[in-house]
Order: C-alpha cells, then structure tokens, then sequence
C-alpha cells in the first residue's frame, strides 16, 4: 500500500444518494449474488441513518480529492462488554474493481476499529463462491474459523458461508 492512501472513508450523507445509487446500477452484476446494497433513495437514507448508531459504523470509500465513490463498508452488531466484536461488510464500485482501492479502504476501516473503537475482534462472512473477497480477506490477515450452511438468506436463499475473522492482536503483528 502507498504511504498515503489513495482514498478517504467519510461517514454517509443524504447528499450522497444520487451518486452513491448511480454506483450501485453500475455495479449491479459485480454485487450479486454477494450482496444487495442499498438501491433506492429510502434504503439508501437507512444507510445514513444507521450509520452513526451504537451497533453499526458505516462509512463510504472515496477517492482522495475526487470524492468519487470507490465503495461503502460497514460494522454491524457491534458487541460490547466482554465481547468487543463486529460484523464486517463492503462492497465496491465495478468501475474501479481491480485497483486495489477497496483494499487501502479496509485498511483504514480496519485501523479504526480496532484502534479508535477499541473492537477485539472483526468477523467477515463470505459465500466460498466469492473468490475475490475471500482473496480479500485473506491479504487483510484474516483467518478462516470455519464453514456454516445456510448461514445468511441473499436474494431469497439460504446460502453458505464461508467464517473469516481478524483479531486486534493479530492486526497489531501486520
């Protein structure tokens, strides 16, 4: 990765659904049948506004100086107490697959968590068929834990995924 990142992350806005949506079309046959991310203006705005919740952190990955939307990257179910975990999930802009952009995202995503919002662990949980993401994670320093059927119901079916975690220690080795 380049001393400095070639992209920003940046809480959502309202401002933002033109642009972001505009991705999301494009983008249309490289999310699925990995991910549905927001596609209309109402779901988009939820995107907002869960964004800056207690449970969820969601930011976009933008081009430094452009702002133009490289992709959107989310914790969920933020867990506290004796826990200190999440859920990671993203999703990147087809125009610029392939750049290593997401990537430099998840490293600044990934410092924040475990960093500033003091996360122990961070768990990504991808279709096997997904051969880049799980490529992905893997150059991130994440583990496969294991494997579980039917886990999460996308595009009406029950499909199986793949466990990848990374602990705040092992990210602190990199």
């Amino acid at each position: 990765m380049p001393t400095r990142s070639r992209v920003v992350l940046r809480p959502p806005v309202a401002a933002d659904a033109a642009p972001f949506l505009a991705m999301v079309r494009e983008s249309r046959r490289l999310h699925r049948p990995w991910v549905h991310p927001p596609a209309d203006e109402k779901a988009f705005l939820m995107f907002v506004q869960r964004s800056t919740s207690e449970r969820y952190v969601g930011r976009l990955v933008c081009l430094r100086g452009t702002e133009d939307i490289v992709g959107a990257i989310s914790l969920s179910e933020v867990v506290r107490g004796v826990f200190q975990s999440a859920y990671l999930s993203y999703y990147g802009s087809a125009r610029h697959a392939g750049k290593g952009l997401m990537r430099e995202g998840l490293l600044l995503f990934l410092g924040h968590a475990f960093r500033a919002l003091k996360l122990h662990r961070v768990e990504a949980n991808i279709q096997p068929e997904n051969v880049r993401s799980v490529a992905l994670v893997r150059s991130l320093g994440f583990h496969q834990e294991g494997f579980s059927p039917r886990y999460l119901k996308i595009s009406g079916r029950w499909r199986d995924h793949e466990r990848w975690a990374l602990l705040a220690e092992d990210w602190r080795r990199r």
